[in-house]
């Protein structure tokens, strides 16, 4: 599942992007050996304090698994400002329509091999497709990718080939660097969801994600050293409901509610779950 994060839900989302940030960090200082800046474990530079937009993937869990930055070429990004050698001297495409996509990773420990679900492959692709809706959804016609050449290949792979390359490849950390044009259309979208076997939305409710990590953040407190009774759960989740007082709360205390009774065993579980609906 996806999560889209800018400057609108960053505040509230804060513990997502700092595993981001330390995904970054493993896959950009330590697979690919690029000069990034890493401070306690997370991989950030000055792009990301220019309100940039992330597409985040979560696992069952909520854990990051994969991420990308969408960033506006009309300003400071990186093609234009720190991988500019790509260019071979020739001026950064500037313009309100083409966006640059950047930091584009998967969690290669956590997800496993193949093509089904929590694998690299859908991961990427899943990626790829939130990626290019959200770009569609927001008015961009053009992306405009750094990516290495594995990177590269994986388009292909994918159906996702690049449509044109600006400059040439230069040296970076263990790689090379290369910049690679991506037109945003349903058509490249259809292509991908066709090779991948992915059908139907990519992303996620923003509260019931909320209240996974929320009760995820809760399981794992220093002070939950002794296990919940499965009737406290259900008084806990029944109090939530009844003190909504709009929608939105009441949306929220639900997609609680499951995340909750979700883990509760066998017969107990199917228990709550319909004591939980009446």
């Amino acid at each position: 599942m996806l999560l889209i994060i800018d400057a609108l839900n960053a505040e509230r989302f804060g513990d997502v992007l700092d595993e981001m940030y330390r995904l970054r960090a493993r896959v950009f200082a330590g697979r690919l050996g690029w000069d990034v800046q890493v401070r306690d474990g997370k991989e950030i530079d000055a792009f990301d304090a220019l309100d940039p937009a992330y597409v985040v993937g979560l696992d069952d869990d909520g854990h990051v698994v994969s991420c990308v930055r969408a960033l506006q070429t009309t300003g400071p990004h990186m093609l234009a400002d720190v991988f500019s050698d790509i260019l071979d001297g020739e001026p950064p495409l500037r313009s309100p329509t083409i966006w640059e996509s950047t930091r584009f990773c998967v969690d290669t420990d956590r997800l496993g091999r193949g093509r089904g679900p929590n694998t690299v492959s859908h991961a990427t692709c899943e990626l790829m497709i939130g990626s290019l809706e959200f770009a569609m959804e927001s008015g961009i016609t053009d992306i405009i990718t750094v990516i290495d050449p594995v990177m590269d290949r994986v388009l292909k792979r994918s159906d996702n080939a690049p449509y044109d390359y600006v400059g040439s490849a230069k040296p970076m950390g263990k790689v090379a660097a290369l910049a690679a044009l991506l037109d945003c259309t349903e058509e490249r979208v259809a292509r991908v969801r066709a090779f991948a076997g992915i059908a139907g939305d990519v992303f996620a409710d923003e509260d019931e994600v909320r209240a996974l990590l929320d009760a995820r953040a809760a399981a794992a407190a220093p002070h939950a050293t002794t296990a919940v009774a499965p009737e406290d759960i259900l008084s806990y989740c029944t109090a939530q409901v009844d003190a909504a007082r709009t929608v939105e709360e009441l949306d929220t205390a639900q997609a609680l509610a499951r995340m909750l009774l979700r883990d509760q065993p066998g017969p107990e579980r199917e228990r709550l779950l319909e004591r939980q609906m009446h």
